[in-house]
């Protein structure tokens, strides 16, 4: 995790294509709350559904969130699948962050916007609104199989969330896709000294190969 922490999405997300997933960063909709925000560690998800009432029992109210929420790791990420509805804030922030929980990813929407940039919590969400999700959103299952951002997530993937974007690598292929990352970045920073040293752009593309 910690050399996955120095690197960032976009040049991960080239890795990904080198070892054929072109499709592992989710949609440009889902932005952070607060640029500068970065969220890196193994996916914990969560797998969202819409309905139309808050349940009959009042103790069955928000049952699966705080069951989802409790269930969360150091370490994790929690990554919620593709509902256009209401699912965060700042309380469940303040639990997570409570149990070592680095991050939000999420394709839905939240509100409490203001405080959960306050507390820095890393959030990486679809919309923002102020509508509680009760009775309009409900945790259908946690630690499944999932869609976020048209991206398949399994629990334990790696994940990694900063300004540009969200990728997500398969933990089978964690260390190929790290060890390509860091060779670019080497790779890259050679030829960014040699391009302010005033080396033509075509002239450092057959040098290094890269763009």
């Amino acid at each position: 995790m910690q050399r996955l922490a120095r690197l960032h999405v976009p040049v991960i997300s080239d890795c990904l294509d080198r070892v054929g997933l072109r499709a592992n960063t989710m949609a440009p909709c889902i932005r952070p709350l607060a640029t500068g925000s970065k969220a890196v560690g193994h996916a914990a998800t969560v797998r969202l559904v819409h309905v139309d009432r808050p349940p009959a029992e009042r103790s069955d109210y928000y049952r699966g969130e705080i069951e989802a929420l409790e269930a969360m790791q150091p370490g994790d990420v929690m990554v919620v699948s593709t509902c256009a509805g209401s699912y965060w804030g700042e309380l469940l922030a303040t639990a997570c962050r409570a149990r070592g929980v680095l991050g939000l990813v999420a394709d839905a929407w939240t509100r409490d916007a203001q405080a959960l940039i306050r507390m820095d919590f890393p959030t990486f969400v679809a919309g923002i609104s102020p509508q509680d999700s009760l009775g309009r959103t409900d945790v259908e299952a946690w630690n499944v199989p999932i869609r976020c951002g048209g991206v398949a997530v399994e629990p334990g993937d790696l994940v990694v969330a900063d300004d540009d974007g969200i990728a997500v690598i398969p933990a089978a292929l964690g260390e190929d896709v790290i060890s390509l990352a860091e060779a670019k970045v080497r790779t890259e920073g050679a030829m960014r000294a040699d391009l302010a040293a005033g080396m033509p752009l075509s002239e450092a593309f057959r040098a290094y190969g890269v763009l």
